[in-house]
């Protein structure tokens, strides 16, 4: 059996995949382009991908392939119906990554919310060495107890924040951009109701026909002036054109993104003319990417290529 990895330095060089040398013969590319697809996939049994685009243009050369594996929860890089006339399969991993973006959804909340940037450059350009009181009131904070914490999206990580949150005595409201029907033990609200009376409004939502540029200026505006907004979802439920205008207007007082319309990030983006840290705070979608998280994967999926073949 032949596995070829397309995109292997998406998952990261630090991550042990000797098990899949048990498997079969390995190659590893780290990255491939969608001409380079076809003339890899020759002699494939197994493809593992991320972001390529599999369709009948790249690779319509496999005449071995089998079974093809996504190192992720989402398959919209997947032609199903080109893969299932090709008598093709195809595996995905659902909720390896739910501890790591719960607790990235915390992280970059409190960034914002105590203003960490500010007191971290206030100590390291010696300022405190040089003040007369043991405390600096430069910038203000408050307690996450007793906020109200809006979450679009109660999938597995949407629940695992609410759960923490609750923890730190939050009130939790919901709401379900699919519609579904409510959750017990959740509070589920209408879209505009979550936005007016949310203190922190996070998204953990799929990109779908529901979600696609949910977040708009409308959105926004309904927002509370110190709301803070988290996106650990999809880039594409921002219009991000509305999210900087937000920001520059105060409708909002900040923002925490790990993921983005565009990635790698465009050098157009609106959002990198916000220089300020403590309104804006974007990580390069790593909120997935524990390293945990990424043995997880890879290891459930050597676990589906083995019983695939069994």
């Amino acid at each position: 059996m032949k596995i070829v990895f397309l995109d292997a330095k998406t998952i990261g060089e630090d991550i042990d995949l000797s098990r899949y040398d048990r498997l079969g013969q390995v190659v590893k590319y780290p990255f491939t382009s969608a001409a380079e697809v076809p003339e890899r996939v020759t002699d494939a049994d197994v493809l593992v991908v991320n972001k390529i685009q599999i369709n009948e243009e790249t690779i319509h050369t496999a005449r071995n392939l089998k079974l093809v594996c996504v190192t992720a929860t989402g398959t919209n890089n997947l032609d199903k119906d080109y893969l299932e006339k090709r008598g093709i399969a195809w595996r995905n991993v659902a909720g390896y990554s739910t501890e790591s973006v719960a607790q990235h959804t915390f992280a970059m909340l409190f960034y914002l919310m105590e203003k960490l940037r500010y007191y971290d450059d206030y100590v390291k350009s010696g300022r405190y060495a040089g003040d007369t009181d043991f405390s600096h009131f430069g910038e203000h904070f408050h307690e996450l107890h007793g906020m109200t914490w809006g979450i679009i999206g109660l999938g597995n990580i949407g629940r695992r924040v609410a759960d923490i949150a609750s923890l730190f005595g939050a009130k939790i409201i919901y709401y379900s951009p699919s519609g579904a029907a409510p959750q017990e033990g959740y509070q589920q609200t209408d879209l505009d109701t979550l936005l007016s009376s949310s203190d922190i409004v996070s998204v953990h939502a799929p990109l779908n026909e529901h979600t696609n540029g949910l977040m708009n200026q409308s959105a926004f505006q309904k927002m509370q002036p110190h709301a803070i907004f988290l996106n650990l979802g999809r880039g594409q439920i921002v219009l991000e054109d509305a999210l900087a205008a937000a920001l520059n207007k105060n409708q909002i007082a900040a923002a925490g993104l790990d993921v983005l319309s565009e990635e790698p990030m465009s050098k157009h983006s609106p959002l990198l003319q916000i220089q300020d840290s403590k309104k804006l705070f974007i990580t390069p979608h790593i909120g997935w990417a524990s390293v945990e998280s990424r043995t997880r994967l890879m290891d459930i999926i050597a676990g589906q290529i083995s019983s695939f073949f069994s």
